[in-house]
């Protein structure tokens, strides 16, 4: 348990649960409210619930944890990291559904919900490869750009969602919901078997 906790202190894990968890709070608050597409193609009527975009910004947040300051340490450590990594990992996944799934308490549906443990799943996993690849400084990386073209051009001319634009797809989409299971399992995958960068001075440094 020590060893546990000291695993987790050292990532900053506290501190960025409390930041994931005020985001959560305000997209309580919100639950009602709907986010406008602004698709540039066409001119549609899309919108999603505001719950269902909160999970990048849980994504977001807890990649940021990634970085251990002590790597060093724990690639010399007597006990194997990897498996410390691994469960850390479906640690993060299990707070980030907790969040997502919080605007339940506003009364936001049950397909809101899914649908928003979806996106969660997908993001998490595009962060933890940005992670992996850029630095955890930069998980955001390909979470954003995924979320930018998806908005801007995710919506079709009859007013439904193109195929590669998975998180604006209804929680019934079994396609989307497959896409972000295994974005989800090769950001475990890369981040389970390999230390994430936080940034190239920290490496040099």
């Amino acid at each position: 348990m020590p060893t546990a906790l000291a695993f987790v202190r050292c990532r900053g894990l506290p501190r960025a649960a409390g930041l994931a968890l005020l985001v959560a709070l305000v997209a309580t608050a919100f639950a009602g409210q709907r986010l406008a597409v602004p698709e540039f193609r066409y001119l549609v009527d899309f919108s999603v619930p505001v719950a269902e975009v909160v999970p990048l910004a849980h994504a977001v947040i807890l990649a940021t944890t990634m970085f251990s300051p002590m790597a060093d340490l724990e690639q010399t450590a007597a006990q194997p990291m990897r498996r410390h990594r691994g469960v850390y990992l479906v640690v993060l996944l299990l707070l980030a559904l907790g969040l997502s799934a919080l605007p339940l308490l506003a009364g936001a549906t049950g397909q809101v919900i899914v649908s928003a443990a979806r996106n969660v799943v997908g993001y998490l996993g595009l962060a933890m490869i940005g992670a992996r690849l850029f630095g955890s400084g930069l998980a955001w990386l390909l979470p954003l750009g995924m979320f930018g073209p998806t908005l801007l051009l995710g919506v079709r001319s009859d007013n439904t969602p193109e195929p590669w634009a998975w998180s604006l797809h209804p929680s019934s989409s079994a396609s989307a919901a497959a896409l972000a299971v295994a974005l989800w399992v090769v950001g475990v995958c890369v981040a389970a078997t390999g230390q994430p960068r936080q940034t190239e001075r920290a490496e040099q440094s």
